[in-house]
């Protein structure tokens, strides 16, 4: 039987269109599992060692009441909990695995400890197996123990899959592992947080005075985006926001009982510790795997933890941003009800000043409705109201405006068009490929008062005519660039692809922002984040190395990420090297262990016809080398040959960027990249970043 291929769809960053690729009918899988959290969670020390705690004791009270140990295992992955089971003196083990990749992989697993004859792999929904005689299993089992949760602990399904288990998989007032859930809140006052959700009055500066961008009405009422916004609060500064609860203990989830999946809300009365404007919640949740509560394992950030010295790093599971559906202004003192709100896989919360009568009537769950929450994301909504940002672009657009100018502005749902047209553009055009950001743009145009003065067009920038630019030839070609179909930063160089395929539409002469590019990248160290992809090989005593293998075996993508290096290899350097001095080295403050490489993306926008200085590629690692790029890429000519350890091609008006980084070094297991992607906008404001945030990528 030959292999089944299978057609997957995927958005080209070069072209931002919809392609259909032919790919096996395990590529995605294997590519989720090799992108996935299974090391990070491996690697969780804190988890794996509670859990173990947790499963051995409930095994004893089993058995100190005479009876078999049977455990169903839900969601068992590499079957580790599984096997904990069978080594704290278990009888016998059900591993459901529905993810069919992962399951054989458990088989694997199992077999190579030795525990085949105690443990049986069932690759199929929990809600799906089945009890008796003819059954998955032969009789319900009397211990659940389960990994299910994710950051906001009930977004994989969780409570189905317990109301499933209790229902028809396990015995009356059976053990669980865990026992006890709890979710806890915290109300703050954080304008950086609340400009992920809203989008803020922007201020412009013009010759004409101060002019105001507002944003519609119906953006302003929209209470967001239904999805969590899932962070590390233990990164982010206590002086981003302002505390104005304490921490709430907002409703527990018994685990041993029956669980229900029904929609319910959950109140707490609290008194504001300050006055100010509640804006957004800070969630978190703990598990305690035993009935007394002495083993828990949780989430709390630094401020909220019993022992901030001792905590455990963990990627898998973080902390949670909620926002509520309109600001709302607090006094200290005068008490109030925060409510929590949930179905069977959301929660999302609201500030009420006195308790509902009914727990089980509840707020519907929050839509966008406004479009700007389904164009932009958290981070997008950021970059918009950073009104520094928004002086940065001001300041290079006014470099290279005329009253004359005609301008395009080629960037998905972008403000940029309006910045021209306040600046003195004597005409904007702005491009938006899709209906949703077609309409969103239209509206915000048009609480402006611009709907007259920016002309929309709604159509692929290879597909653009001269009719639809009213027969005038573009002198400013304009992008931030920002585009909804990049994944990942090195994605939005589909400007260039826009600027070949719009070349004929430019007039003599015409300026084009961003026009040139550099790549830099530095070794850093990092405590915990190398771990999500490093190779567990023993795991509380397990042998799941076959599971390291698996991942290192997987073709990744080209597209998505690069194999990993030993930066710290004293091989000797390859050709094309250069060493660096060791003053060098010392400013550079390198000491340590290498695990990583930081890829920095650096838009450099030329002005004119000026270059904005030197741009390269500085590679520090323990042996202190440098890897040579030219002096900068432009659009106008052909990119001079680099360095024989890097490979780019050429790069021209008609041409489309491509980077391959390739390394001669020795492949080590504990490297990942990072990377970020900046922009550069003038001479005038040389050395002021505007940054997107790093992107970790690793093999």
């Amino acid at each position: 039987m030959g292999i089944m291929k299978i057609f997957c769809s995927r958005a080209n960053p070069t072209t931002g269109s919809v392609e259909w690729v032919e790919e096996d009918e395990h590529y995605d899988y294997h590519q989720e599992i090799a992108r996935s959290s299974y090391a990070d969670m491996l690697h969780d020390k804190d988890r794996n060692v509670k859990y173990y705690q947790g499963i051995r004791a409930a095994v004893s009270r089993v058995k100190d009441r005479g009876q078999k140990a049977l455990v169903l295992d839900i969601g068992t992955g590499t079957g580790l909990l599984s096997m904990m089971a069978v080594r704290a003196g278990a009888d016998f083990c059900y591993a459901i695995e529905v993810f069919k990749p992962m399951a054989d992989a458990a088989v694997k697993i199992v077999e190579e400890n030795g525990f085949s004859d105690k443990i049986k792999v069932i690759n199929k929904h929990s809600t799906e197996v089945t009890v008796g005689p003819e059954g998955d299993m032969p009789c319900r089992a009397n211990i659940l123990v389960t990994e299910l949760f994710d950051t906001e602990l009930i977004g994989e399904g969780a409570l189905p899959s317990y109301e499933h288990a209790h229902r028809h998989l396990v015995e009356e007032n059976c053990e669980a592992v865990p026992h006890r859930a709890t979710i806890y809140a915290q109300l703050v006052e954080s304008r950086r947080m609340w400009s992920w959700n809203k989008l803020f009055p922007i201020r412009v500066q013009t010759s004409l005075g101060e002019q105001v961008i507002i944003p519609p009405v119906d953006l302003e009422r929209c209470p967001g985006a239904p999805s969590v916004c899932d962070i590390q609060l233990n990164q982010v500064s206590p002086a981003e926001f302002t505390v104005l609860s304490d921490v709430l203990p907002i409703f527990s989830v018994d685990f041993s009982k029956q669980v229900s999946s029904s929609a319910a809300c959950h109140s707490r009365q609290f008194e504001p510790l300050a006055s100010g404007r509640a804006q957004v919640v800070l969630s978190w949740w703990d598990i305690e795997m035993d009935p007394e509560g002495k083993i828990k394992c949780t989430m709390a950030p630094f401020w909220a933890h019993s022992d901030p010295e001792e905590m455990q790093w963990r990627d898998h599971w973080m902390q949670c941003v909620y926002f509520l559906p309109q600001e709302e202004p607090v006094v200290q003192g005068s008490a109030l009800c925060l409510v929590a709100h949930h179905d069977d896989y959301c929660i999302w919360y609201s500030l009420q000043r006195t308790s509902p009568e009914n727990e089980r009537v509840l707020e519907m769950r929050p839509v966008c409705d406004c479009q700007a929450h389904l164009l932009w994301n958290r981070p997008r909504f950021g970059e918009i109201n950073d009104q520094d940002r928004t002086d940065r672009y001001v300041q290079a657009l006014r470099t290279v405006l005329k009253p004359d100018s005609v301008c395009l502005c080629v960037s998905d749902g972008s403000l940029m068009s309006m910045l021209a047209h306040h600046l003195g553009a004597e005409q904007v055009f702005t491009i938006e490929s899709s209906a949703a950001s077609h309409k969103l743009m239209r509206k915000i145009f048009k609480v402006n008062h611009l709907e007259d003065k920016i002309n929309i067009i709604e159509k692929r920038p290879e597909l653009l005519t001269n009719e639809d630019l009213q027969g005038r030839k573009i002198s400013l070609l304009l992008g931030e660039p920002f585009f909804t179909t990049s994944l990942l930063p090195w994605h939005n160089l589909y400007f260039w692809y826009v600027r070949t395929a719009v070349d004929q539409h430019l007039g003599p002469g015409a300026v084009v922002m961003p026009q040139a590019a550099s790549l830099h990248a530095v070794v850093v160290e990092f405590r915990d984040l190398w771990r999500i992809r490093s190779p567990c090989g023993d795991c509380e005593g397990f042998d799941v190395h076959i599971m390291d293998d698996m991942i290192k075996s997987l073709p990744l993508s080209p597209r998505l990420e690069y194999k990993w290096h030993d930066l710290g290899s004293l091989q000797p350097p390859p050709p094309g090297f250069k060493q660096f001095s060791a003053s060098a080295c010392r400013v550079a403050g390198i000491t340590g262990i290498c695990h990583h490489v930081q890829l920095i993306f650096v838009f450099l926008v030329e002005m004119g016809f000026h270059h904005l200085g030197q741009a390269g590629l500085e590679l520090l690692t323990l042996r202190s080398t440098r890897l040579g790029l030219p002096e900068c890429w432009d659009y106008r000519g052909e990119l001079p040959c680099p360095a024989p350890n890097i490979f780019l091609s050429k790069l021209n008006l008609v041409g489309v960027f491509s980077l391959h980084l390739t390394c001669h070094s020795q492949q080590t297991s504990d490297c990942c990249t990072l990377l970020e992607i900046s922009f550069v906008l003038s001479p005038a404001c040389s050395g002021s970043l505007c940054s997107m945030p790093p992107l970790g990528l690793c093999s």
